[in-house]
């Protein structure tokens, strides 16, 4: 297919990438329903797909990946900086000429036998000055099909970027070259033995190599809309947050949005699709994952949504936990590494749709004795936003939307109360440079332990989190404070002594919500405690709970030794950040071991 574009720099980057790669051809992708349909059936005639029973999930597929390529890889995930200091701690470095070499020589023919996909795509409302244009070069159409859900591809994006425009080089291969015509292929090709993903903030570049999965392929995802978006934030004074928008509308019709930073696996696309268990009040999603935020002209932070697709983890997901998903994946889905039932619908622990699995993610007869899942921990279902019922009609408003109130968040099963707000928006900063969270499937490594996980931003953040954590505290220390968002702590997952969860969740968080409202809007007060405010118990909305004031009060303990202990913690997560921590956090951390002691 012949290039479609005038813009110079493009066209030469494509033909240098096919010159050294190898592919049997180039194939620019458009955008349209047309070919999105194309690619789909070579890839279930391929074995890559399997188109699912029509009846029941229409217009849907199934992938299983290579058992090797299931998550994240942060092992192999690399920020490329000339200076080394500049990555900090929490990222894995290589200076930018090594890593280019090492990725040059295994790009070399990796593309052999394969076909060369030039994705245009936008990260946000084309237009919008949010946005972002890049443009990746792939030999998966897997990674197409899910690039046409989760942002605007094609021809449209061609001729926003004109003959000149600043767009990020996106470049991937799943490094499996075909030796010959003949060869025959596997359905999910990769290289985990040798997997990157390397990150060039100076040159805005992408290089990602050996892994067909997720974010490590979709590299519109969380390496340009994180990791390299927030390089370019820092320096050009906005922020590129791990983060879900919702919109709330109370009975009396006020109209707020929220922001939240949870890590994956913590209910922040529960969160994003809330369906309020109190009476009268209406939720709709603006994103589910990222959020860009800028100061707008009247002192207030605004944010967009830079996708226009949900990359949902879907074990878990069920009709109680999260409706609004459900019936956003009725249709026009991809599944990856799911299970499937005998009549070839998909399947998942936590489904509770009374049908067992039939086949495991594997492809392989599931067989429940074995104690094993039939899905993987971290399957994921991809859909276009848009098909979301309760998407708000302002999603794409490329102004953004103005933020009221920011929550931070994560699994801890003790010591964090169920809500806490913060002093003031450096304390705010304060607690989400300390959030942690017990890990999830999602990213590599053993499940349940406790890290630290700031602002959600760990595995995301493209410079040193010591520097930005300074941005947020510069951001705020530029706006209006009656202006800024009110920042919170929230913690759905505190367990009891029977290790039960003490907090319903799911639509019951609204409750939740409606206190930090009442509060964005000066019409509660709030009691001090050493973490930060938390509600008077009368003024936290529980009726129809069943919750006893014993209950109630447990949910909020705070056992003075084991914050004494969680002090400690955070002085050696942040000395492990080195001298550049700011001396703000510092003496909110002094501060809060005086009123320990």
């Amino acid at each position: 297919m012949s290039a479609l574009t005038f813009h110079a720099d493009l066209q030469r980057w494509v033909e240098e990438v096919a010159h050294h790669c190898n592919p049997k051809e180039v194939y620019w992708c458009d955008g349209s329903a047309k070919q999105f349909k194309e690619l789909a059936d070579e890839l279930v005639a391929s074995g890559t797909l399997l188109r699912l029973n029509a009846s029941k999930r229409p217009n849907s597929y199934w992938a299983h990946s290579d058992a090797r390529d299931v998550a994240r890889v942060e092992s192999k995930t690399y920020i490329c900086c000339e200076n080394e200091e500049d990555a900090g701690p929490t990222n894995n470095w290589r200076a930018p000429l090594e890593m280019k070499a090492t990725l040059t020589d295994l790009y070399k023919e990796s593309m052999t036998g394969r076909r060369m996909y030039v994705i245009p795509f936008s990260m946000g409302p084309l237009g919008s000055e949010f946005s972002i244009i890049g443009v990746e070069l792939t030999d998966s159409a897997y990674v197409v099909l899910n690039m046409m859900y989760m942002t605007e591809v094609g021809n449209s994006v061609l001729e926003k970027l004109g003959e000149d425009g600043r767009f990020v080089k996106c470049l991937h291969s799943v490094g499996a070259p075909l030796g010959s015509e003949t060869e025959s292929d596997v359905p999910w090709p990769c290289n985990p033995d040798n997997t990157y993903v390397a990150h060039f903030p100076e040159t805005k570049e992408i290089w990602s190599f050996g892994s067909g999965y997720g974010g490590n392929a979709l590299l519109g995802k969380k390496c340009l809309a994180l990791r390299i978006a927030s390089s370019m934030a820092k320096d050009e004074g906005w922020l590129a947050e791990h983060m879900l928008i919702l919109k709330l509308t109370s009975p009396a019709g006020e109209v707020h949005y929220i922001a939240g930073a949870f890590p994956s696996s913590c209910g922040k696309t529960n969160l994003a699709m809330l369906v309020p268990a109190i009476e009268g009040w209406k939720a709709e999603t603006i994103g589910d994952d990222i959020a860009w935020m800028r100061f707008g002209k009247d002192g207030r932070i605004y944010a967009v949504n830079p996708e226009k697709g949900f990359f949902g983890v879907a074990p878990g997901t069920s009709y109680k936990s999260n409706p609004v998903a459900m019936d956003t994946i009725r249709s026009s889905a991809i599944f990856t590494n799911t299970a499937l039932t005998e009549d070839l619908d998909v399947w998942w622990e936590g489904i509770d749709n009374g049908t067992s699995a039939f086949t495991d993610w594997q492809g392989n007869r599931w067989d429940p004795s074995s104690g094993k899942p039939a899905a993987h921990p971290n399957s994921r279902f991809t859909v276009s936003a848009s098909q979301s019922p309760k998407i708000a009609p302002e999603w794409q408003d490329p102004k953004g939307v103005p933020i009221s109130a920011i929550l931070f968040g994560g699994r801890r099963s003790s010591l964090v109360p169920l809500v806490t707000e913060a002093f003031n928006f450096s304390h705010g900063v304060f607690m989400g440079a300390t959030m942690a969270s017990e890990t999830t499937a999602a990213a590599e490594g053993q499940v349940g332990q406790l890290r630290r996980d700031p602002f959600a931003m760990l595995p995301f953040c493209g410079y040193h989190m010591a520097d930005y954590f300074a941005h947020w505290l510069e951001l705020g220390a530029k706006g209006d404070e009656s202006k800024l968002p009110k920042l919170f702590l929230v913690n759905w997952f505190r367990r009891n002594e029977a290790g039960k969860f003490m907090w319903p969740g799911y639509g019951e968080n609204a409750r939740v919500l409606k206190w930090i409202l009442d509060r964005v809007q000066h019409r509660v007060e709030a009691k001090e405690t050493p973490l930060g405010l938390i509600p008077y118990t009368n003024d936290l909305d529980v009726s129809g709970l069943n919750m006893s004031d014993h209950e109630l009060d447990q949910l909020f303990e705070m056992d003075i030794e084991d914050l004494l202990n969680e002090v400690d913690s955070i002085e050696s997560h942040f000395a492990s950040l080195g001298s550049k921590l700011p001396e703000a956090l510092r003496k909110e951390l002094d501060l809060m071991r005086s009123k320990l002691v």
